[in-house]
C-alpha cells in the first residue's frame, strides 16, 4: 500500500511530463511500475533513495492493517466487533486530545504511541467500511495523494505562489471547484462540533482568505476595548441576555487577536487550564503538608501559595532554556 501511495504522487507528476503514459490514476488497481528511463533524473533518483524505506514502511503498515481485519474477524476480539461508528466517536476525539497532550509536552515518546493509538482509530472506520462494501484504507490513501497532488499545483503542477498566504487562497480556490454546487459559504466545511474557540478561530481565518479581515492588530485591539465597554454595561444593566451577547463578542474579538498574532486561541486556553492545574495542585499539598483542613485556610494564604507555585514555573522554566 505505501509504495503505492508514493508512485501516486510520482506519477502524478510524471504524467504532466510524459503524454504517452498520461493515464487516470482514479482507478483503484495497482499502478504500472513507472519507466525509470522515461522519467526525469529527479524522480528516478527519489525512486531508488527511497526504495527499501517505502517496502519496510508498506510491510509495518499492512501488518497493522491484518491486526484489525482479525480483530474484527470471526476468531477476533468481541470488544472490537461489538463496535459501531457511533460508539467510536468518543474514542476518536479522545485519541486527538492525547496526541494534543503529547505535542505539549514535547514527549516524543508519547507522541509516537499517541499517533499510533490514532491511526489505530483511522484503520478502525476503514474497517468497518470495508466490511460495509463501501471503501478501505487504500481508497483512503489513494483519495488522499490524489487531493495533495491537486491541491499544491504550485508543487506538482505549473502553478506559482510566492508566499503561504497565496497557497491557502489557492488551496479554497480549488476546493471550490471540486465541490461545486456543495458549498454555497466559503465559511461551510468547518464542523460545526469543533470547540467554540478553535471553530471560531476557523471561521475568522476562512473569511480572512478572501479579504474580509482587518489591516492591522491595533484594530483588533480596539474592538476588544469596545465589546469590552458593551459587555460591561450590559452588565451593570443587570440585562441577562445582553451580557451573554456581549461576552460572545468579546471572546470572539479576543480569539481574532490571537489570530492576528499567531497563537491559536484553544492551544492558549488549554495551557492556561493545565497552569491553573497545576498551581491549584501545589495550594491543594501545601494544605496537606502543613496538616491543615480547607476551611483552616484564610484566602491570602492561598494566594500566597498560589504566588508561590508560580515562581516554581518561572524557576522551571528558567532551568529548562539554560
Amino acid at each position: 500500500m505505501a509504495e503505492k501511495v508514493f508512485l501516486l504522487v510520482i506519477l502524478s507528476k510524471a504524467k504532466d511530463l510524459n503524454p504517452k503514459d498520461n493515464k487516470e490514476l482514479s482507478d483503484s488497481s495497482s499502478p504500472p511500475a513507472p519507466q525509470n528511463d522515461n522519467l526525469p533524473d529527479f524522480f528516478s533518483n527519489l525512486i531508488g533513495a527511497h526504495n527499501a524505506s517505502v517496502k519496510d514502511m508498506s510491510r509495518n503498515f499492512d501488518r497493522l492493517v491484518e491486526i484489525m481485519e482479525r480483530l474484527r474477524g470471526e476468531q477476533g476480539c468481541p470488544w472490537d466487533r461489538k463496535q459501531t461508528r457511533d460508539s467510536l466517536k468518543p474514542y476518536l476525539i479522545e485519541e486527538a486530545y492525547e496526541v494534543l497532550e503529547a505535542l505539549e509536552e514535547k514527549d516524543p515518546l508519547k507522541l509516537k504511541e499517541e499517533l499510533g493509538d490514532l491511526l489505530y482509530q483511522i484503520l478502525f472506520h476503514a474497517q468497518i467500511s470495508k466490511e460495509e462494501g463501501e471503501f478501505d484504507i487504500e481508497d483512503i490513501l489513494t483519495a488522499g495523494s490524489e487531493k495533495m497532488v491537486r491541491r499544491h499545483p504550485h508543487v506538482f503542477g505549473d502553478k506559482k505562489a510566492k508566499d503561504a498566504d497565496e497557497v491557502l487562497r489557492q488551496w479554497e480556490a480549488i476546493k471550490k471547484i471540486e465541490k461545486g454546487e456543495e458549498r454555497k459559504s466559503i465559511l461551510e466545511g468547518v464542523p460545526p462540533h469543533l470547540p467554540a474557540l478553535l471553530r471560531a478561530h476557523q471561521l475568522q481565518a476562512r473569511a480572512a482568505r478572501v479579504g474580509f479581515d482587518w489591516e492591522h492588530a491595533d484594530q483588533v485591539f480596539s474592538k476588544v476595548i469596545e465589546e469590552m465597554k458593551e459587555f460591561e454595561e450590559a452588565f451593570r444593566a443587570k440585562d441577562r441576555r445582553g451580557m451573554e451577547d456581549e461576552l460572545g463578542d468579546l471572546l470572539f474579538a479576543l480569539v481574532n487577536i490571537g489570530r492576528f498574532i499567531e497563537v491559536n486561541p484553544e492551544d492558549a486556553l488549554r495551557k492556561s487550564i493545565s497552569r491553573f492545574i497545576s498551581r491549584f495542585r501545589h495550594i491543594e499539598e501545601e494544605i496537606a503538608r502543613q496538616g491543615k483542613e480547607w476551611v483552616d485556610v484564610s484566602l491570602e494564604e492561598m494566594e500566597m501559595l498560589w504566588q508561590e507555585a508560580k515562581e516554581i514555573e518561572k524557576s522551571e522554566k528558567q532551568e529548562a532554556r539554560s
